[in-house]
């Protein structure tokens, strides 16, 4: 299973305001760039999750989600599956509701450990994508 057909994308989009971007790369070519930029120019207040660097977007960028100074609605995975485990581990830590893996990023077994956390879980999917088509009205 992907992921339960119950989740209500127009909720998240309403209720989520602070969103941790987890591998969020400096490089304005990448997919992750690109999905944060995107979240900013809407609103959102973005957190960017990578230990190599002092800031993205001129954004301060953290190296972990345990250093983020805000609460966390939403964690965004833009890294390998191998890693997700151990960001869903950290995303459930600091109390996120919504953990939100980038499209090809699927990873079964952390999403049962978030949703019995007590947290949605979307996988395979991009928010960027996601929120243009509620935008349009292509999404519910």
């Amino acid at each position: 299973m992907i992921e339960p057909c119950h989740i209500d994308y127009r909720k998240i989009f309403k209720e989520t305001r602070t969103i941790a971007v987890v591998g969020l790369s400096p490089k304005a070519t990448r997919p992750s760039y690109q999905v944060a930029q995107y979240l900013v120019e809407n609103g959102y207040e973005i957190f960017p999750v990578n230990p190599g660097q002092e800031s993205i977007l001129g954004l301060t960028c953290y190296p972990n989600l345990q250093s983020v100074p805000a609460q966390i609605d939403l964690v965004d995975i833009f890294r390998n599956p191998r890693d997700v485990p151990e960001v869903v581990d950290s995303a459930i830590e600091v109390g996120a509701k919504i953990v939100w893996m980038q499209l090809g990023i699927i990873h079964e077994a952390a999403a049962e450990k978030a949703r019995a956390a007590g947290l949605v879980v979307v996988m395979d999917r991009c928010l960027k994508i996601d929120h243009q088509h509620l935008l349009s009205g292509e999404l519910r």
